[in-house]
């Protein structure tokens, strides 16, 4: 039987780590005076690559860390601990360099692959949400488990694809205060999400904090 309320708390963590209204003032400037058909494109591009990028570290998230030797207690802190990073960067009204470093920056100028680098990976689907899918995996290590990840994945990208077509009327109702806002919001839920990763990864490499 789904855990819908388990599937909701992922969808809420995914909201706040992907931040989609946060990029809309990236994604605004990188297609500055493209047409309305041409942004519409680039938006359902957008989506389509964070559902897939987020989907498949969902099915071989396991895989990888095996191949690598890397427990789950040990990926529970560090993803936590990039989590955490990234909301101390969103809190500031920052976007990040866990997300986007200055060269990946200067590829927004590169508009044939717009879509792809920067919005899609690393700004949308970057580190700290694909850390998170590859802990959710963990935690449903059935194929069945792992396929009801995608339902939240779904949902984000279908999120993303919505504020990206309404794009301007967003960032004319919200203006630049509202964004920010809302941006810091997001951060400080996902602060208080990182720290649970971090303190479930601490019990489980050294079990006695837990008496």
């Amino acid at each position: 039987m789904t855990d819908y309320s388990y599937l909701v708390k992922i969808t809420i963590a995914l909201f706040a780590i992907v931040n989609p209204i946060g990029c809309l003032p990236i994604f605004i400037s990188a297609t500055d005076g493209w047409k309305k058909a041409d942004r519409a494109r680039t938006a359902r591009t957008v989506a389509l690559t964070v559902l897939i990028v987020l989907s498949v570290s969902a099915f071989i998230g396991n895989g990888i860390l095996d191949f690598f030797g890397i427990t789950i207690p040990s990926f529970q802190v560090g993803g936590g601990i990039l989590i955490l990073l990234i909301s101390i960067s969103m809190m500031h009204g920052k976007q990040g360099g866990t997300r986007q470093t200055p060269e990946e920056a200067e590829s927004m100028s590169e508009r044939e692959v717009i879509a792809i680098v920067p919005l899609s990976i690393p700004l949308l689907a970057g580190p700290g949400a694909i850390s998170q899918m590859i802990i959710n995996a963990q935690q449903q290590p059935t194929f069945f488990g792992h396929l009801t990840l995608i339902i939240p994945v779904a949902v984000i990208a279908g999120v993303i694809w919505l504020v990206l077509q309404l794009a301007d009327a967003i960032t004319q109702r919200l203006g630049t205060i509202g964004i920010n806002i809302i941006t810091r919001l997001m951060g400080l839920i996902l602060a208080a999400m990182a720290v649970e990763f971090i303190a479930h990864g601490l019990i489980g490499l050294f079990p006695q904090l837990a008496r």
